[in-house]
């Protein structure tokens, strides 16, 4: 049986109290009464109770005092002084709320009712943001295994500093989601996080699009513009994919980091910044500075700490409790009533290899969700290969990859990356992702 909630009247006027009392007890509360703050604190804990009523005015010190003891406890105050400027001064000091004496007793139990239902959810949601926090540290990513926990205490230490953060990890680990957690958990927090996806921008705007430009200073710059780099001052700079930033742009991030200045394109002067740089890749920085294709001095410079995000396939048991989390997701966010996995569902998703890592398995449940008719999403709305359609669907994407390739490997010379996205009938970030999975980067142009 659900225990009454425990009322704490102070009102100095005993008839008031009396009559505020019996009301409360008949409709099943507990109430206890004080004549004043004194007697209060001296009788029992203020904050032993679930709700405070107070008198504004009372023998000594005024209502508005238990606030501050009552650790959490909403306070109502009572005043037969119902100025606006009284009641607001109370909310001021933290009253959740007031009432005018005198009071009607309907308006004083819906008041007293709905506070305390308010302060339940309060306490509802702040345990299960406390159980999400212990179960999920870092806020959208789920995993226990081993590597996951890794990632989890290396985000803990290092987000409270100002140093430079390397990602990395095939597409579609959650590169971004650790980028946010860094920010979330870091001083910097309450100022912007600007993430940049370094492959979705051409060659020709980056620099622009990363530092600004001056009116004038190219074709097409009728007006001053801010860059990227300068939106996320005070705060966080996420530059997705950096191993696709070419070497010029390289050289003005060094700057950055170095100097803590940049320089809008075509303008004569700098201007000082102060960002915290949370890089991300999937390809081997080490190597692409051995091939001249990253800077040396800035691999240095963002290889401080190391956060290395594990594929799917080898995280184990993680691999079903994610799923069942992005299923709650979908069907919040589709408005969808809950569903679930049958048995062989999950099966399929233990056992499948997901080359798309969470990216693949988070679109695979979407889907699914969207197709069901049942609260069962099945193997066949999953629509993933295996057994007897493995082979038939492996055939399949090998051809389309193949003309994929032949296609990209014969124009890329001649067409520009969008060019070739528009041709293929996919998206120029479509097109980066296939060319990442394929092994097939684009060339680059080598400076002078």
């Amino acid at each position: 049986m659900q225990r009454a909630s425990s009322i704490l009247v102070i009102e100095d006027e005993t008839v008031i109290c009396g009559a505020i009392c019996r009301l409360l007890e008949r409709n099943g509360f507990e109430c206890h009464a004080a004549g004043s703050l004194e007697e209060a604190e001296a009788d029992t804990a203020v904050d032993d109770h679930d709700l405070i009523l107070a008198d504004l005015r009372l023998p000594g010190r005024p209502g508005t005092d238990v606030i501050n003891g009552a650790n959490g406890v909403p306070v109502i105050i009572m005043t037969s002084y119902a100025s606006v400027r009284s009641a607001v001064d109370a909310m001021r000091e933290g009253a959740v709320d007031y009432i005018a004496k005198p009071f009607d007793n309907d308006e004083l139990l819906l008041t007293v009712r709905r506070v305390l239902k308010e302060n339940q959810l309060a306490r509802q949601n702040a345990a299960l943001k406390a159980q999400v926090e212990q179960d999920y540290p870092v806020t959208g990513i789920v995993g226990s295994c081993r590597a996951m926990r890794e990632v989890f205490d290396r985000i803990r230490k290092v987000a409270p500093t100002d140093t430079s953060v390397l990602i990395l990890g095939q597409s579609g680990t959650g590169k971004e989601l650790v980028a946010r957690a860094v920010h979330d958990q870091s001083q910097r927090k309450e100022a912007p996080l600007i993430a940049v996806n370094c492959a979705s921008i051409p060659d020709t705007l980056i620099e622009a699009e990363l530092f600004g430009h001056e009116k004038g200073a190219f074709t097409g710059a009728g007006a001053m513009r801010q860059g990227l780099v300068e939106a996320a001052n005070g705060g966080t700079l996420f530059l997705d994919e950096i191993g696709e930033l070419p070497l010029a742009a390289q050289a003005r991030l060094l700057r950055v980091l170095q100097e803590g200045e940049i320089r809008r394109v075509g303008a004569s002067r700098s201007m000082r910044v102060d960002v915290r740089l949370v890089a991300a890749t999937h390809r081997d920085l080490g190597r692409m500075v051995e091939a001249g294709d990253f800077r040396e001095d800035l691999y240095f410079r963002i290889h401080v700490m190391e956060i290395r995000l594990p594929p799917l396939h080898e995280r184990g048991e993680d691999v079903p409790a994610l799923a069942r989390f992005l299923l709650d997701k979908a069907c919040r966010r589709l408005n969808r009533p809950p569903l679930r996995f049958t048995d062989e569902a999950l099966q399929d998703i233990r056992e499948y290899h997901w080359p798309g890592n969470v990216r693949e398995l988070e679109n695979a449940i979407e889907r699914a969700v969207i197709l069901a008719d049942t609260a069962a999403i099945t193997t066949d709305l999953l629509a993933l290969p295996h057994a007897d359609g493995q082979e038939r669907n492996g055939n399949l994407a090998l051809s389309l990859e193949d003309y994929f390739r032949e296609f990209v490997l014969e124009h890329q010379g001649s067409m520009t990356e969008t060019e070739l996205a528009r041709r293929l009938g996919i998206s120029r970030k479509a097109l980066w992702e296939k060319r990442q999975r394929m092994d097939l980067p684009r060339p680059r142009a080598r400076s002078a």
